[in-house]
């Protein structure tokens, strides 16, 4: 062995700083020329980005950058402020070999020699994607939830202020106003059961029974295919049946002991989409002279909430109530706003 090849032969202390490099397979090393090209490439480089060290050795640095950021100059100005400043941070989307994206978290660092000259960079980074997506889904979670504290106030506001304008009593105002939030919170319940994705329109029924202290009665048949609700819809149709099971028993079908109420639905399949076609019948009950000569605030939500999703069509027939709902099942299917 001549005087040269003993001279490059790696010394001891080079060859365990080596396996440290290398058996650091949750970072990428990565050692970079002056020219920005790869000098180096360890084992979590090729775990992290899925080059292999023969293939990136000798290649721009620049291939593992996205196609914008290469635009905008990014791998230049992390030289730049190595140089400048010891160090450049690196918290940005990443490429890999099959040209998926990844959130990189790091830096790079100017490298020198013993005498204090820069004779190149190091770059080390960390996949942290899940970190950034855990992050994301966060934001998006405190955003979403306060976007439904507001709205859900706002309907309880307007519950509110309309259940204490209609009362002719503090008393009938209290009873209305509890039973009425006590039914929108029921429906949230349904909800958060189902981590606020969607309720069939059977359980907003049953809730709805339940709430008013029903759920025993064999007076309120229900019937129809499994039909599931988003979440603004399912909060509608549950606020909407608390109405309509309230006025059936202080005034309709269930005042009476002989009366029943049906509620019965279809999906139909037309040009547009499948359709709801839902129905609300009251029978055996006080016969009706016709509708109300003043709508109150129980028949107006009754109505307005239920256009948002499709017709709605209230009859006050001679042998009872009878309510029928067309609705594009996509509408109340993806209705997420609330």
């Amino acid at each position: 062995m001549n005087e040269s090849e003993t001279s490059h032969r790696p010394s001891q202390r080079e060859r365990f700083l080596e396996a440290i490099v290398q058996s650091a397979i949750d970072y990428a090393i990565i050692s970079l020329d002056l020219d920005g090209l790869v000098t180096s490439w360890n084992e979590g480089a090729f775990r992290i980005l899925g080059w292999s060290a023969e293939e990136m050795i000798g290649m721009p640095a620049t291939s593992f950058f996205t196609e914008e950021d290469r635009a905008n100059g990014v791998p230049q100005r992390e030289m730049t402020a190595a140089l400048d400043e010891g160090r450049g941070n690196d918290e940005r989307w990443h490429l890999r070999k099959d040209g998926t994206c990844f959130w990189a978290s790091g830096e790079m660092m100017a490298l020198r020699d013993q005498h204090d000259v820069v004779v190149g960079f190091i770059k080390i980074l960390r996949d942290r994607t899940e970190q950034r997506e855990q992050a994301d889904r966060q934001r998006l979670l405190m955003h979403e939830l306060g976007h439904r504290m507001k709205n859900t106030l706002s309907v309880v506001q307007s519950i509110a202020t309309q259940s204490l304008r209609n009362a002719t009593t503090l008393e009938e105002a209290a009873s209305t106003l509890t039973a009425r939030i006590a039914a929108y919170a029921k429906a949230h319940d349904l909800l958060l059961q189902r981590d606020w994705v969607s309720a069939t329109l059977a359980d907003i029924i049953d809730g709805s029974k339940i709430n008013i202290g029903l759920e025993r009665s064999e007076r309120i048949k229900a019937s129809g295919p499994l039909v599931k609700l988003g979440p603004q819809a399912a909060l509608s149709f549950s606020l909407v049946l608390h109405e309509l099971l309230t006025n059936a028993s202080k005034y309709g079908a269930l005042s009476s002991e002989d009366g029943v109420v049906d509620i019965n639905w279809t999906i139909e399949r037309q040009a547009e989409g499948e359709v709801l076609r839902a129905r609300w019948r009251e029978t055996g009950g006080p016969a009706l002279t016709g509708a109300p000569d003043r709508n109150g605030f129980g028949t107006k939500l009754i109505t307005a909430t239920l256009r948002s999703f499709g017709d709605v069509e209230l009859t006050y027939a001679r042998e009872g109530v009878i309510l029928d709902v067309t609705a594009l099942l996509a509408k109340i299917q993806h209705s997420n706003e609330v």
